[in-house]
């Protein structure tokens, strides 16, 4: 059976979206010398246990990161609720509301300079500039260099293969150092502008973190940096994948696009949907604080875990017919941003985001489709699942 996955030719490694499934929930892999978690009840239990499953990583690879270089996604309690809190004023139900009409203004900008041409790439046109432009101005650095962003991004993710703890060769070596040094343009760019800060604040997110203090001190350099690129690249990168694949499922499913067409309530359960369907990112690493025992297996201490979100949420003992994009489907608790204490930051904004542009998109182009002469091309990584082209026809005939 030819499935989507294989007509677009995503990356082979989403044996999730061919309709797969794994022998076990949880599995050793002997050739990269970690294990992979595939089952949602376990995938469940690792996010909302931090004390058995670790978030710190970098202790387990340290070719990916170093102690003093840890960001929040890679620390745990108490220090990254400490950290968390920081900012967690930024993401409120009030703030993030209060968005929308800047959200909506950006989306007409942007969609009024592909009005007439009959045609959209969506990625370049709307999903990418759209969510940096915001997060660029929460956090006050200029948005007129997402150029700059886009390309070391991108880079960063052409140079995010399958990682290995037993075959560490000079290929991956390669591939790991040309992927921190597109790290290193982000945080040297991030640097300078935080570095400014402390001479001139001003009122925007960087500031605050400049500024703030735990336990009676400043947060280092390096600590502000890592911040602020944690919300730079999740702040959009989430976003645009959401906003391309939610597209490509509606435009996959023409009677549940027909649906949201008609009644815009239905769209954030469209987005959900999209959410499990084709979870953004696909995998998060984890590390075993103590021998456990889950899954059927005797997992002991310091293992580097694989949590593979995406195939946790195409999971049979939690979700009827897992593999068919239901956008009615209720009650949908996937893991598709994450959950517990490392749960999205960014979630409501990137749910209003999706919600906001989807429903102008659509406004604005009723006889929006994909083009059969342009299939989409999906993002080279096998931990992430979003496209990074999609073209698409705006006009009727």
């Amino acid at each position: 059976m030819t499935t989507i996955a294989d007509t677009w030719g995503l990356h082979e490694g989403h044996f999730w979206l061919r309709g797969r499934r794994p022998d076990q929930p949880v599995s050793f892999d002997a050739g990269t010398g970690m294990w992979n978690v595939y089952g949602y009840p376990e995938a469940l239990r690792i996010l909302g246990d931090p004390k058995t499953f670790s978030s710190d990583t970098g202790r387990v690879v340290p070719e990916v990161a170093r102690p003093s270089e840890r960001s929040l996604t890679q620390l745990d309690p108490p220090m990254h609720g400490k950290l968390r809190r920081l900012v967690s004023h930024a993401f409120t139900p009030k703030v993030v509301a209060d968005l929308e009409p800047r959200i909506a203004e950006l989306t007409g900008e942007l969609l009024d300079a592909v009005a007439d041409t009959g045609r959209m790439e969506l990625v370049a046109d709307l999903a990418y500039p759209l969510p940096i432009v915001v997060i660029a101005e929460l956090l006050g650095v200029p948005s007129s260099d997402r150029h700059l962003f886009k390309q070391w991004v991108d880079r960063m993710l052409e140079n995010s293969q399958q990682f290995s703890l037993v075959d560490r060769g000079e290929e991956q070596a390669r591939n790991l150092a040309a992927a921190l040094e597109q790290v290193k343009h982000l945080t040297d760019y991030l640097g300078e502008h935080a570095a400014e800060r402390r001479r001139r604040p001003r009122a925007d997110l960087l500031t605050k973190l400049v500024e703030a203090e735990i336990d009676g001190e400043r947060l280092s350099q390096a600590e502000v940096v890592n911040f602020a690129n944690v919300l730079l690249i999740a702040g959009h990168i989430t976003t645009t994948m959401l906003l391309g694949n939610t597209v490509l499922c509606l435009d996959a499913q023409p009677e549940q696009f027909a649906r949201a067409r008609a009644d815009r309530s239905t769209v954030p359960a469209v987005i959900e949907e999209s959410l499990r369907f084709f979870s953004p990112f696909a995998a998060v690493g984890r590390v075993t604080n103590v021998d456990v025992e889950f899954g059927g297996q005797h997992v002991p201490a310091d293992q580097l875990l694989m949590v593979w979100i995406a195939a946790a949420n195409r999971d049979p003992r939690q979700f009827a017919d897992p593999d068919v994009f239901d956008a009615t489907r209720d009650p949908n608790p996937h893991l598709g941003l994450g959950r517990g204490i490392h749960f999205c930051l960014g979630a409501p904004l990137a749910r209003l985001e999706g919600r906001v542009a989807l429903d102008i998109l659509l406004d604005r182009f009723p006889h929006l489709r994909t083009d059969p002469d342009e299939p989409p091309q999906f993002i080279p990584s096998p931990n992430m699942t979003g496209v990074r082209k999609l073209p698409l026809l705006t006009s009727a005939g």
